[in-house]
């Protein structure tokens, strides 16, 4: 891990990565990714993924309980104010001018259009979010167990209709029960 982060290129971060990314949670959190663990080595991988799967677990906006969770990590309860207020205040007021123009052209056919092209490319960076944060788990050698939970966690999800929140808790106690061997 790199050195810690002053409160100010924090902000900075958060400012640019949580709200200047179109798409979504999942394209954020794939930013976030890539520029604190990737870029920056703020966090490792594994912690990132920690911090991202209890911030799914957690009621409401799922994105800011991994950017104050982040936060918490990198700066203590500092870290997670900031990071909080840098990730939901701008992106915020962007969203407020986005519904203004969105109800003025919601009729035009065109508006339409590149709507429905902006929620295919939504899945589609959704899935891209999914590989970049479970990458290390497949490239290791307990590949046959991420597969297995993440593709069961997504069979139990498409099949059975369940609550991811039971869905994260159940493969947390199978990861319990069935623990990766250390080399």
């Amino acid at each position: 891990m790199g050195a810690r982060p002053t409160l100010a290129s924090l902000a900075r971060a958060f400012v640019r990565y949580a709200n200047v990314t179109f798409g979504g949670g999942s394209a954020t959190t794939a930013v976030l990714h890539r520029a604190l663990v990737e870029e920056r080595r703020w966090l490792k991988p594994e912690r990132f993924a920690l911090i991202y799967a209890l911030a799914r677990l957690t009621p409401g906006t799922n994105l800011l309980a991994l950017c104050t969770g982040v936060g918490w990590q990198l700066r203590g309860w500092r870290g997670a104010v900031i990071a909080l207020l840098a990730a939901s205040v701008p992106c915020s007021l962007i969203v407020i001018i986005v519904t203004y123009f969105f109800e003025q052209w919601s009729q035009n056919r065109l508006a339409q259009l590149a709507i429905h092209g902006a929620v295919a490319a939504a899945v589609g960076i959704t899935v891209v979010t999914c590989w970049t944060i479970s990458k290390p788990y497949f490239k290791s050698r307990h590949w046959l167990r991420a597969a297995l939970i993440g593709g069961g966690a997504f069979t139990i999800a498409v099949v059975f209709v369940i609550p991811p929140i039971r869905i994260l808790l159940a493969a947390a106690v199978l990861g319990l029960l069935w623990p990766a061997r250390s080399s």
